[in-house]
């Protein structure tokens, strides 16, 4: 009897530690940054068309892509997946400013702890990061939010603060850390996750224009989730996927009329034909 409880109490401790693992180390496990010096990633960004976006004490950002074509007519700020960072995010830039699109000056974003930008990320971090930046690119234009993956979350969540955002633009989208968690670690309880991004809590706060775009066979955020999170959603939206992409392979063509197709949507631009 005395083994057999001293065995139970091991494995509850165990259980213990793992579940204190789990809650200690998950941001590590949600968020994959790539650091770089500003200094020495300004010269290429300028030549790739970008220049470093920062507010007025100095602060840094994220880039700033002026629409070649000449004034804008839109701003775009672009949120990106959970690895990497927005200077890898160019190809979002080119089929915002594809042909065919109406003329829209993008905002590549960087989350805290990313890149040259000071702090950490977390969702709190993140969110209020992005709600600062819809304030900072200002109201004398449209402002559309574009987020792949978890940025789309992170998209949703500050839409719902800033309801003067004109439109979404969901890639890849995510209803929620939980959901994900769930979905891909059933044995753990999805009551422990720190960082949530409830974006299916959140979608309904907004109420405006948002354009879901699935990867049809999408392995990290599955397209059932993404369904329901469109489905669900009252506001004035549409739907476009690729039915075989998976998470990482949609397809950035500027030249595909997908892209025009949805600023058109989110902007009510009709482009001439």
């Amino acid at each position: 009897m005395i083994s057999l409880l001293r065995i139970a109490g091991l494995v509850a401790l165990l259980l213990l530690a793992l579940v204190a693992v789990a809650v200690l180390a998950q941001r590590r496990l949600l968020y994959f940054p790539t650091r770089y010096d500003l200094a020495a990633a300004t010269g290429p960004a300028r030549q790739d068309g970008l220049d470093a976006w920062k507010e007025p004490a100095g602060a840094f950002v994220g880039w700033r892509a002026p629409h070649p074509g000449g004034a804008p007519v839109a701003r775009a700020i672009v949120l990106h997946g959970n690895a990497g960072t927005a200077l890898d995010r160019t190809y979002l830039r080119d089929v915002l400013q594809g042909p065919g699109s109406p003329r829209v000056e993008v905002y590549l974003m960087e989350y805290p702890g990313y890149g040259p930008r000071e702090g950490s990320p977390s969702e709190e971090s993140i969110v209020a990061a992005t709600v600062d930046a819809i304030d900072l690119v200002g109201t004398d234009l449209p402002v559309l939010l574009v987020g792949e993956s978890l940025g789309s979350a992170a998209a949703a969540l500050a839409a719902a603060e800033r309801p003067k955002v004109a439109g979404l633009l969901l890639i890849t989208p995510v209803s929620s850390v939980t959901a994900l968690a769930r979905r891909h670690y059933p044995f753990l309880p999805s009551g422990l996750v720190r960082d949530t991004f409830r974006a299916d809590l959140a979608l309904p706060s907004y109420g405006g224009k948002a354009a879901f775009l699935l990867a049809g066979r999408d392995e990290v955020a599955p397209p059932d989730l993404a369904r329901s999170l469109f489905d669900a959603y009252p506001g004035p939206k549409r739907l476009w996927e690729e039915p075989g992409a998976t998470h990482n392979t949609l397809r950035y063509r500027p030249e595909d009329p997908l892209w025009a197709e949805i600023t058109g949507f989110l902007l009510g631009y009709t482009p001439p034909r």
